[in-house]
């Protein structure tokens, strides 16, 4: 299993082209498993994708003043 942890903000930003990402992951051994995450993947890639998950936020604790924590939000 392959986990690509926020790698649409990379796309988004323009680190990396999803048409150099595509035939990778189409390539890729049988039975290996991608997860990709991040807010805002493009069309091309949720309609490449097996399974794509939607989340909605319920509650953060930035709303209560609590900042981000290294090493576990960044």
């Amino acid at each position: 299993m392959v986990i690509l942890d926020e790698f649409n903000i990379a796309l988004q930003q323009g680190y990396i082209q999803l048409d150099e990402v595509l035939p990778v992951l189409r390539n890729r051994p049988k039975m290996q498993h991608v997860v990709i995450t991040g807010r805002g993947a493009q069309e091309a890639l949720i309609e490449e994708a097996n399974l794509v998950t939607e989340m909605k936020q319920a509650k953060h604790p930035f709303r209560n003043g609590i900042k981000a924590q290294p090493g576990v939000e960044f």
